[in-house]
């Protein structure tokens, strides 16, 4: 039988596996929803344990299904919600604290005194993010400072700090393995991403012990083989990236100038700047997009905190639809008349406003706003958004170079025709949906297969991407233009309410 490559791709609410064939086709999937757990406003958390049972589970199923045996997989890749910590005990395996997830506001304060006391310019340099609760480094202090013993204990060296990929990794291996991989360790504002290691400065600004941390490696590489017991026979583990850097993977984006977005929980728009890291001046990230034979490869970076998730608010919040699909239709039955703008900003604003204090609102109702308008906005939030991403990258990346650029989307909703075409209209260029959708699996699985020698080199990979649909603009210059106006001015004013925001 031909090898096969299983990709774990262990999301924010939901562990899936997915198990790819040498052509890349998809033999199997299997997927599983976990608890979310809100103990109080703007705090998220997963127990670490219902992340390592569901990627277990998946796993399990998605090899049953497939209709294979352990030795007809070649390599296992992980791809994994990013930032999301996890602190553990060396010796037990259980984790002091539940994971603290990505999305987690609570170290606001914690940022406001880095900024206060003028980290920010030297944390930026050396790591290439912000000062920011989304990211890990804030998140491992505040779970040493409130778990009682446990900063002594992570100074002992008996705690262990890892992002889930590491964890699973961890898990996966017995307890051999504690490494993670460059581009999750470019997300944890501890790694220096020029110098490509762990950095002293950073630890003592953040006060995080480097006995806590994990070995980072390439992207693609050996881990580690997990334990027989688990899936009947040891699989070698040969990839790791953060969900969206393997996306970039997934989508083909090897070329520099290579822009993809992916669609889920929140939106991420990352652009390809090759060996180069492009220090922002529109408040976007620089980050690692990936690291093969020691070589690094750049990206800018722009976070949106809600995109999908705008979409559950309609259903879980509002009761206004059943199912995400009913949201296209929905905004096709709204009145062109009305100008409803949503600004979703649930959990603060990400790139390029990095506002943690703000939150959402609505602008332009009037009696006659029902629930098609308030679909039209939500889903047209998601368009605007990455417009303002779109503006940031040409404007720090040159503007020749962006002129014919063509955005690669994936996630789940890209599914939408509505939005996609939208999306298309606002940014005035095309937008490429692929025929595998399940890109950021396939990138784990990538990374997973080249290091085993199952798929080819970037570029002959390349060749393997498929189009399933372009959609083209076909907005008028002044609707788009009227359109975006109201966007601008809705988010100032989301950013007024702020007391000391610049409106």
């Amino acid at each position: 039988m031909a090898p096969h490559v299983l990709a774990i791709d262990q999301g924010t609410t939901s562990s899936r596996a997915i198990v790819f064939r040498a052509d890349i086709s998809i033999a199997a999937v299997a997927q599983q929803e976990f608890p979310q757990h809100f103990p109080a406003s703007g705090w998220v958390e997963h127990e670490p344990e219902d992340i390592w049972i569901s990627t277990v589970a998946t796993c399990r199923d998605a090899i049953k299904k497939a209709g294979i045996a352990p030795k007809d997989i070649a390599a296992i890749g992980i791809t994994n919600q990013r930032e999301t910590t996890v602190v553990w005990d060396r010796a037990t395996g259980q984790a002091v604290h539940r994971a603290i997830v990505w999305q987690d506001r609570r170290t606001a304060d914690i940022c406001a005194r880095l900024k206060a006391e003028g980290h920010e310019s030297a944390i930026s340099a050396k790591t290439g993010l912000i000062i920011d609760p989304y990211f890990s480094g804030t998140k491992v202090a505040w779970i040493l400072d409130h778990v009682p013993g446990a900063r002594a204990r992570a100074e002992r060296g008996e705690l262990m700090f890892g992002t889930v990929d590491c964890y699973l990794l961890w898990r996966l291996t017995g307890g051999k393995v504690h490494v993670t991989d460059a581009t999750n360790a470019s997300r944890t504002l501890l790694f220096n991403i020029h110098a490509g290691q762990w950095d002293d400065d950073l630890l003592k600004i953040l006060r995080v012990p480097r006995a806590m941390l994990p070995e980072v490696r390439d992207s693609s590489a050996h881990f580690g083989d997990s334990v027989a017991d688990l899936f009947g026979a040891p699989i070698a583990i040969r990839g790791i990236a953060g969900d969206q850097q393997a996306a970039v993977v997934g989508q083909a984006c090897f070329a520099p100038g290579m822009i993809k977005s992916t669609y889920g929980t929140g939106c991420f728009a990352l652009l390809n700047t090759g060996t180069t890291p492009v220090v922002s001046k529109n408040k976007l990230l620089t980050t690692i997009a990936y690291q093969l034979n020691g070589k690094r490869t750049y990206a800018l970076e722009g976070s949106i905190f809600v995109a999908g998730s705008a979409v559950q608010w309609l259903r879980d919040g509002l009761g206004l639809i059943k199912q995400a699909s009913e949201t296209g239709p929905l905004a096709d039955k709204s009145d062109s008349t009305q100008a409803v703008y949503l600004v979703p900003a649930f959990v603060g604003m990400g790139a390029p406003y990095w506002n943690p204090n703000v939150r959402g609102a609505l602008f332009g109702l009037t009696r006659n706003t029902g629930p098609a308008e308030l679909a039209h906005a939500t889903l047209e939030s998601v368009c605007y958004q990455t417009f303002d991403l779109w503006a940031a990258m040409r404007a720090d990346w040159s503007e020749a170079e962006a002129a014919h650029t063509v955005l690669r989307v994936d996630g789940g909703m890209t599914a939408s025709d509505w939005t996609m075409q939208r999306l298309a209209d606002l940014l005035d260029a095309p937008v490429d949906r692929p025929v595998i959708q399940e890109t950021t699996a396939l990138g784990a699985a990538y990374l997973a297969g080249l290091s085993a020698g199952v798929f080819p080199e970037p570029s002959k990979f390349a060749d393997n991407w498929r189009l399933e649909r372009r959609f083209k603009p076909n907005m008028s210059a002044a609707t788009r233009t009227r359109k975006l106006k109201g966007w601008a001015a809705a988010v100032r004013g989301v950013l007024a309410s702020d007391e000391g925001a610049q409106p």
